[in-house]
């Protein structure tokens, strides 16, 4: 039976709980211990797969088709367990399950009310799986007093007092301002935080300070007495110079043993933390550098493409070099010619996206990349727009698009060679789609698995010649148009296992040319990074040793 750690947060949002979570998942794991973390979200959106990216940044998915919070995106990076449907729970999913059984007549005519029918079905998500791990990590969104997270909150103080004693701890995640005028680290906002907490039945077990500056030990001492914590369990978390130090700087600090000590678990394991200080080792002895174009539609909103901001410098860590990130706006390139701003890049990415905008200067990013020999990885809408360019500038298909904008645009401007994806196989048996379904939840979601060209250049990335890999699209390839693009020398080098969807193309002759329909960012993790991501930038390294 899992031993529980919910973690909550204070004062103000965006302080890492997620990151602080994954961490903390990561140095359970150095102790020999298994872990599954799981998000709950106050949101009444059903999952975040209809939210714009400027809204709430990335949309991760897992194996099983799940679109959730990015936080699961950490989660996986960290500990290298993959997500589930189950781990990432809304308000709105939990009340549309209650909605549905009151419909169904499941609660035998009863007045539905948040307290207990609510809470009883977050309590029901939180036991999914529990037989399975040794501690259940739970992070809730948002900060304590949220009226949204309320509903959360009280399952949370409920599954506590139902379970025995011992089986669960809180951790309060909270911000130490540090006043400049005065020179001090201000507590008061914490203590409010935990007055806050307590004010619902909670209390918190360990509390882990945000601070930019060094906590004293009298104000951890004042922390600890009026927040009824004891001293040891007083965290600091400090800012860091790159994510993946929060392994090995949270163990520095104490928290892992805090936690232990919290479970009573005496003596504990010693951890190994050969993984993280690799990972360390790779991040700060980089032996050289090279500066990658990101070209795409969000790109005011780093958090948008955190995945694959991640992968790339995981690729940098597998080729020990300094990957250079610069965020580049397609639509600058609808208005001004791409070389002046590409030429001096050693790669260019396209990533993901829906919708028209920005899509003429992604096919121009391409085709400077094509062109001139530079390493191009495009993904999802990126390999859309690699196969548009080759249509138009090497097949002839002079009016080529995707049926995506001219839906959008309510005519027919194109001459489509990406369609709408109406049927495909999953497992056994054929899911269907309509353009005018709802649009959440009804796209192709989650792992399949692809077959690759043998010879190809994707076949030796990856070597082997059947992956399985992550999606999320609702538009395809028009294979009608495969003979024509291969003759100009477009070849499609990884095909769904029935041979109906491409999943792959690249360009022959090119130093370094691919596109998937996929997402390969999902699955790449620090210690074991993607390996198309890795061959990208040692292409990359490759490229910037020829300027």
């Amino acid at each position: 039976m899992a031993r529980y750690i919910f973690i909550t947060g204070g004062v103000v949002s965006s302080l890492g709980k997620g990151l602080a979570s994954a961490a903390l998942g990561a140095l359970l794991q150095a102790r020999g211990y298994s872990v599954r973390l799981r998000k709950l979200d106050p949101y009444l959106n059903v999952d975040p797969g209809t939210m714009s990216p400027f809204e709430h940044g990335e949309v991760f998915v897992t194996d099983d088709g799940a679109e959730t919070d990015l936080d699961l995106g950490h989660y996986e990076r960290f500990t290298g367990v993959p997500a589930r449907k189950t781990d990432s729970v809304s308000s709105g999913r939990i009340y549309s399950t209650v909605l549905e059984k009151e419909r169904r007549g499941d609660y035998l005519g009863k007045t539905i009310q948040v307290v207990p029918h609510v809470t009883n079905e977050i309590k029901d998500y939180l036991r999914i799986g529990e037989a399975e791990v040794d501690f259940m990590l739970c992070e809730i969104g948002g900060t304590v007093g949220d009226i949204e997270g309320l509903p959360f909150f009280e399952a949370i103080r409920q599954f506590i007092h139902e379970r025995p004693r011992g089986e669960c701890i809180l951790m309060h995640l909270t911000l130490l301002p540090y006043l400049a005028a005065s020179g001090e680290l201000k507590t008061k906002p914490t203590q409010h935080s935990v007055k806050e907490l307590q004010s619902i039945g909670l209390a918190p077990d360990v509390l882990l300070l945000r601070s930019e500056h060094p906590i004293p030990e009298k104000e951890r001492e004042k922390i600890a007495l009026f927040c009824n914590v004891r001293k040891e369990s007083v965290i600091a978390a400090y800012d860091l110079k790159t994510i993946y130090e929060a392994p090995l700087a949270y163990h520095r600090e104490g928290l892992d043993q805090a936690v232990l000590d919290a479970f009573g678990i005496s003596p504990a394991p010693r951890p190994n933390l050969t993984r993280w200080e690799d990972v360390m080792d790779r991040i700060t002895n980089a032996e050289g550098e090279v500066r990658v174009a990101i070209v795409g539609k969000y790109t005011q909103l780093g958090d948008a493409y955190k995945s694959i901001a991640e992968a790339l410098t995981h690729g940098g860590m597998a080729n020990r070099t300094r990957v250079r990130i610069e965020w580049v706006d397609a639509e600058l390139f609808e208005r001004e010619d791409p070389a002046p701003h590409l030429q001096r890049f050693h790669a260019i990415l396209v990533p993901g996206g829906f919708g028209e905008r920005g899509t003429e200067g992604k096919i121009k990013a391409v085709e400077f990349a094509r062109t001139r020999g530079v390493p191009y990885l495009g993904i999802c809408l990126g390999m859309q727009m690699a196969v548009i360019e080759a249509a138009r500038h090497l097949a002839g298909v002079t009016n080529a698009g995707s049926e995506e904008f001219d839906h959008e645009a309510g005519e027919k401007r194109f001459t489509p060679v990406i369609y709408h994806l109406k049927e495909w196989v999953q497992g056994n048996h054929v899911v269907e789609r309509k353009l005018g379904d709802d649009k959440g939840g009804s796209m192709r979601l989650g792992a399949y698995n692809a077959k690759l060209t043998p010879g190809s250049r994707v076949a030796e990335v990856y070597g082997t010649l059947e992956i399985e890999e992550r999606h999320r699209h609702r538009y395809e390839v028009d294979m009608t148009y495969r003979d024509k693009l291969e003759a100009c020398g477009l070849m499609f080098s990884g095909m769904s296992p029935d041979g109906k969807l491409p999943e792959i193309v690249e360009v022959k002759g090119h130093p370094w040319f691919i596109g998937v329909q996929f997402h390969p960012e999902l699955k790449s993790k620090p210690f074991a990074p993607h390996p198309l991501f890795a061959d990208f930038i040692r292409a990359a390294v490759e490229a910037s040793r020829l300027v």
